[in-house]
């Protein structure tokens, strides 16, 4: 596990992909679902919500310079505030790789093995999974390193490469079903900024811990522009996906790509990277719930957990009985654990710390 430092340009990477994971596989259309024609405001709207949340994390942070959000936690209430906080972390890191996964194998049947047991697909990227498990952390960022750039090149070449087949018609009326929807409700779409989670984790890992600031914003920042090229893309292209549910919607944009005759079908090419970015985030994800358990049971070392984790996950993606049910878990479930974990208690552990802090140096003068 991670006992080797990891670089700024590292950590705004691992941010970045968790964000990236979730856009590859149902985020935009969600996003659409929600907001409707002003997805492209609202996205707007939510990036400066979650860039201030960024830096207040930041501020907050400041304080237990070294520290992440287990140890903090056990600052503010012991050893059983440590355990339910280092519990709730792990929960969420394997529940959101379980229900992504099963999304993403479930669009790979629809799209190429349509009468293969989904079982089967999954379980190639839980072998995966406990492959790379085996290697040290920074092994993995720098897996994150090399094919996170394809990955967002990918994007802007679906942007530019699909042009010729936006409607820009289709972002008006530029409320959509109104002011409350777009600014208020709408706020339920911070959640497309999920990869805060790993700034909680992030300060012990760093070369550089000073630099967290930049970190917190320029991975955020960084994002936003990401989430919204992609939500563009699928918004100027495809109305119906405000009402329909469709696997992999940015891979439906890719099949229209075309340059000229050699150049057709790049989409498979497509696929292939954000398979290989997938799996980056579920190593992510699965080293993040073992550090954390490393923390809370006070282990040395680990390597069992490197195969028992993954299989946890496996678990998990074979919950859901139809793609409908995985998509109401990532749609609704998984969103309110989001909020809960990043947005509530993180946010309310760090202030509550701090303010505990404050009172003691107040105490002592």
């Amino acid at each position: 596990m991670p006992d080797t430092k990891i670089t700024t340009k590292e950590a705004i990477m691992m941010v970045v992909t968790v964000i990236v994971s979730h856009t590859i596989v149902s985020l935009p259309s969600t996003l659409l679902q929600n907001t409707k024609s002003a997805t492209i405001l609202n996205i707007v709207y939510v990036s400066i919500l979650a860039l201030i949340f960024a830096y207040l994390v930041y501020v907050l942070f400041k304080s237990f310079g070294g520290k992440d959000i287990i140890d903090i936690s056990e600052y503010l209430g012991g050893k059983t505030l440590k355990t339910i906080v280092g519990i709730v972390l792990i929960t969420y890191f394997i529940t959101g790789s379980g229900i992504l996964l099963r999304n993403f194998c479930e669009g790979l049947k629809i799209i190429y093995f349509p009468n293969t047991n989904i079982s089967f697909i999954i379980l190639v990227f839980i072998i995966a999974i406990c492959i790379t498990n085996t290697f040290e952390f920074s092994s993995n960022m720098k897996a994150i390193s090399i094919f996170l750039p394809y990955v967002i090149f990918s994007v802007v070449l679906l942007f530019v490469g699909n042009i010729q087949n936006f409607s820009l018609q289709r972002m008006f009326p530029i409320l959509g079903e109104g002011f409350v929807n777009t600014f208020i409700t709408g706020i339920g779409n911070i959640v497309a900024f999920g990869g805060i989670s790993c700034l909680y984790l992030l300060p012990p890992l760093l070369k550089e811990p000073e630099k967290f600031k930049k970190i917190a914003l320029t991975s955020i920042a960084f994002s936003a522009v990401y989430i919204l090229l992609c939500t563009s893309t699928i918004l100027f292209m495809f109305s119906f996906f405000f009402n329909v549910d469709e696997a992999l919607p940015l891979y439906t944009a890719a099949s229209y790509i075309e340059f000229g005759t050699f150049f057709q079908r790049i989409d498979a090419i497509f696929l292939l990277i954000w398979m290989l970015e997938i799996c980056c985030y579920l190593s992510l994800a699965s080293q993040f719930s073992i550090l954390s358990f490393k923390k809370i049971a006070n282990l040395k070392y680990s390597k069992p957990f490197a195969f028992i984790i993954p299989l946890i996950i496996f678990g998990i993606s074979l919950i859901p009985k139809t793609f409908a049910d995985s998509r109401f878990l990532e749609d609704v479930v998984y969103k309110y654990i989001i909020i809960f974990v990043i947005f509530i208690l993180g946010f309310l552990i760090l202030l509550f710390a701090n303010i505990k802090r404050k009172l003691k140096e107040g105490a002592l003068k």
